[in-house]
């Protein structure tokens, strides 16, 4: 079944409650011809640790936001989720999404570890949006599909604003990329977190070409979603470089 404005493709998008960047990044990442709709995961727990775990347990209930929908994807943007649940509870908890809608079903952080296999990366340094604690059960995470942190570096700078992550800046965000770029030993500099804005920072990065390249958890997301769709059809240098999506990204700076 075709829609109108995703004639390539309908990707159902599923954001934490107050998450102010991963539509418009994800907006801005899928090349002409696909589309997304989007449905919150809500949580009233009371911690935000319980809270992302509490988006997995959700996630089924939220999907049936789409009722009859065509979507050929659901793409969960939350990635603090996938380290506290674990790589076994996350796939898992990711089979029994799809499965009730009989589609593919992935988070960012499955899909960022498919696009370093698709790279083949295996050594990566880390810009984190997190606390400490959570930063570490991210590397933990990484760890766990055979990935190796050579270094984490804290994009973090005003812990007192609405929320840590969601507040930050692209400009904040990249502040990290020259120290981390510059580390010898490493394949790949992967921005973390779906609320942290990316694209600005990594888009420069990459298209500078002074060192490894640079990738995003809302990047992943994007990326697979196509490729899920349309496997093959756009090369992640491509993707890399903003051939197709680095114009969307001007048009929406300017202020």
């Amino acid at each position: 079944m075709s829609v109108e404005y995703a004639p390539k493709g309908l990707v159902g998008l599923l954001t934490p409650q107050a998450n102010t960047t991963v539509e418009p990044e994800f907006s801005i990442l899928l090349p002409p011809g696909y589309a997304h709709i989007s449905a919150r995961l809500v949580s009233g727990k009371a911690t935000i640790e319980e809270r992302l775990l509490d988006y997995l347990e959700v996630a089924g209930q939220t999907a049936s936001q789409f009722a009859n929908a065509p979507v050929a994807a659901l793409a969960l943007g939350c990635t603090g989720a996938s380290y506290l649940a674990g790589r076994e509870n996350e796939e898992r908890l990711m089979e029994r999404l799809g499965a009730g809608r009989g589609v593919p079903a992935y988070t960012a952080a499955t899909a960022l570890v498919d696009c370093l296999a698709h790279m083949n990366a295996k050594r990566i340094a880390l810009a984190t949006p997190y606390p400490e604690g959570l930063t570490q059960k991210s590397v933990k995470y990484w760890e766990s599909h055979g990935l190796t942190v050579v270094k984490v570096a804290s994009a973090i700078t005003d812990s007192s604003a609405f929320h840590p992550i969601y507040s930050l800046s692209a400009e904040q965000a990249g502040g990290v990329l020259g120290e981390l770029g510059s580390l010898s030993g490493v394949d790949a500099v992967v921005m973390l977190g779906t609320g942290m804005p990316t694209l600005a920072p990594l888009l420069r990065a990459n298209l500078a070409g002074s060192g490894v390249p640079v990738l995003s958890c809302m990047f992943c997301l994007a990326w697979k979603a196509v490729e899920l769709l349309t496997p093959g059809g756009y090369p992640i240098q491509d993707w890399l470089q903003g051939r197709h999506w680095s114009d969307r990204l001007e048009a929406l700076q300017c202020r």
